[in-house]
């Protein structure tokens, strides 16, 4: 048998692997550490969006089924520690280096060679691995009943293997069945532990290093269901035209988010976001000054509650959790549409990140622009994804603006409000089709796409503010009397291949107030271009083109034309945690108005994420 033996071992490095990942499991398994894997939406792109199962997260895994675009790998998942030194660092890495050795490819014990189905009866090593399964026991498979024998193995995993034979060899003589071990046998196996002992002597010292450090992490670490995810931007920027030019100077900008990931059962997950930044928007001559139009909204200067002063503010809270096929949505504060419908806007969408497209405009269709808040959200999933049609969804929510208010006219649902139906279509694996309809109640001294006021307020006089609009123009925009708004849009991403994203939207406002001469129309449409992994892998070019939100029927004279937007960036990964994106914004007849020369915003971003 002795002959038998050393042929299987040396020969089959299967049999060594299998024991080797059945003991690296068992030192996962020794870790308390818990892997927190819920959604992580409004810190991702969106370039799945496409695929029949599509997620959030950047805000972690899936969100929604076929309906909310998933993060891509740009945020490393470490438990969230305060300042972690870079040891804590090394030893997750570690940790985790070793808990996934082997992961998906778990292996079972067999109990005859017949379960493997990638063993013949006329392999020369057939009769060596049969005694091994059947008078040893020290042979595992892997769960789709293989062997993988041809698979090469390291010293290490000999010893490891050698190591897990020998304990079953123990074990039959200690159970007074040593009449099934030969002399010979345990003389072979004498030699064969002497040979890799300095190897197994490594492999003891190897795990008692990662125990030592689990138990430091453990003992120090912040919380083993939270994780936190941070971006920080830093971006140079100035606008350049006959008007904007000598009423900008060049500017350097900020803007952080923490958000803290919780999850309770690993399928939730709880948000609570902290932002803080010090970007504001460009003059471009337009009526009203600063605030007279927003168009060329940045990203970053939507910063969400804080005062654009660098102080912190707690602007996004929310809850995602499966409530049996479907997933619900509920915020508490600072939630938006695109937090659970799909926007169908892969690689421009970041949901106000600093690794999508730069402007507000460019990221997502406008329509989900109105109204923002606190409320709630349903995706229900239907389909059975058979021939060209995968499965889809139906996406329904409500989010109110002035839910903390109990006054008349107020809260959650006798304030301002929007609610959204959408219906998700994905055809194929390449083809996502969205159709969206929003209703919303706007108090005099709105803004009809202001997200529920992430974009700031303007002072309106006699203790009155108004919700400035992240997009689009005052025209269409502003709102003086009570109004009831019905929104169409549609959106569609078609990806050709894995190097080529095209995208594009429409969108129709009806606006209806009880005021005279404050009904009136908008409309918005825009279509991009995006090459990812354009020049080296993570980086991304993209172009963007269309009009934003405009309306002429309250429109004074010279203020009928469109304004168009136009947009090209790069991203360029400098690693898995920082990009550098420089990009231009081209605005024509910014306010609508043909007296207003052509705007030029020049940008270079810089994201850190973390």
């Amino acid at each position: 048998m002795s002959n038998i033996l050393w042929k299987s071992l040396v020969v089959s490095p299967a049999v060594l692997g299998a024991t080797l990942l059945v003991s690296t499991s068992a030192f996962a398994a020794g870790s308390k550490t818990t892997q927190v894997n819920a959604p992580e939406s409004k810190v991702a792109s969106n370039e799945a969006a496409l695929t029949a199962s599509t997620d959030k997260t950047t805000k972690t895994t899936s969100v929604f089924t076929a309906v909310t675009p998933i993060e891509t790998a740009q945020k490393t998942d470490l438990l969230a520690q305060a300042q972690p030194q870079q040891t804590d660092v090394n030893s997750l890495d570690q940790i985790n280096k070793y808990g996934n050795e082997g992961r998906g490819n778990s292996q079972g014990q067999v109990t005859s060679v017949s379960q493997f189905s990638d063993v013949q009866p006329t392999d020369w090593a057939f009769q060596a691995l049969q005694s091994l399964v059947e008078r040893y026991g020290c042979i595992a498979g892997y769960p789709n009943g293989t062997y993988r024998g041809n698979r090469a193995l390291t010293r290490y995993e000999f010893a490891a293997g050698l190591n897990a034979c020998l304990d079953r060899v123990n074990e039959l003589i200690a159970t007074a069945t040593a009449d099934l071990v030969r002399k010979e046998d345990l003389a072979t196996l004498q030699r064969l532990q002497e040979e890799f002992s300095a190897e197994l002597a490594t492999l003891r010292g190897r795990v008692d290093n990662l125990e030592a450090r689990t138990a430091e992490l453990e003992a120090n670490q912040f919380s083993t269901t939270t994780k936190l995810v941070g971006e920080a931007i830093f971006a140079v920027t100035d606008a350049f035209g006959d008007q904007a030019d000598g009423r900008n100077n060049t500017v350097l900008q900020n803007r952080i988010r923490l958000d803290l990931q919780t999850s309770f059962t690993g399928r939730d997950v709880l948000h609570t976001r902290l932002a803080a930044g010090n970007a504001q928007r460009f003059d471009l001559g337009t009526p009203g000054g600063v605030n007279g139009t927003f168009e060329g909204t940045q990203t970053f200067n939507i910063i969400g509650g804080s005062n654009a002063s660098n102080g912190v503010a707690l602007d996004w809270l929310a809850y995602y959790v499966p409530i049996g096929p479907a997933q619900l949505y509920v915020a508490a504060t600072g939630g938006i549409h695109s937090d659970y419908a799909a926007t169908n806007n892969p690689y421009f969408e970041d949901y106000d990140g600093g690794n999508g497209a730069l402007s507000t405009f460019a990221s997502e269709n406008p329509i989900y622009r109105i109204g923002g808040g606190a409320g709630a959200a349903l995706n229900i999933p239907f389909g059975k994804g058979g021939g060209i049609l995968k499965p889809s969804s139906i996406t329904v929510g409500y989010l109110g603006s002035e839910p903390n208010n109990p006054g008349l006219g107020s809260g959650v649902f006798n304030g301002n409000y929007a609610a959204l139906g959408q219906v998700n279509f994905n055809l194929g694996e390449r083809i996502a089709l969205a159709a969206t309809y929003v209703h919303g109640y706007h108090g005099a001294g709105s803004s009809l796409f202001d997200g529920g006021g992430i974009g700031g307020t303007e002072d309106l006089g006699n203790n009155q503010t108004r919700n400035l609009g992240v997009v689009g123009t005052r025209q269409a925009n502003t709102i003086d009397a009570p109004t009831s708004s019905n929104s169409y849009g549609a959106s569609v991403a078609f990806r050709p291949s894995d190097k080529l994203s095209i995208s594009g939207f429409v969108s129709y406002h009806d606006l209806n107030s009880q005021g005279n001469n404050n009904d009136r129309e908008a409309w918005s449409y825009g279509a991009g271009i995006a090459l990812p992994d354009f020049g080296r892998k993570g980086n991304v070019l993209g172009i963007f083109a269309g009009a934003e939100p405009y309306s002429f029927n309250r429109a004074g004279r010279g203020q009928r034309d469109v304004p168009y937007h136009i947009e090209g960036f790069y991203k360029y990964r400098v690693s898995d945690n920082i990009s550098i994106t420089p990009g231009v914004i081209w605005l024509t007849s910014p306010g609508q108005s043909n007296n207003n020369d052509d705007a030029i915003i020049g940008t270079l971003r810089t994201t850190f994420t973390f």
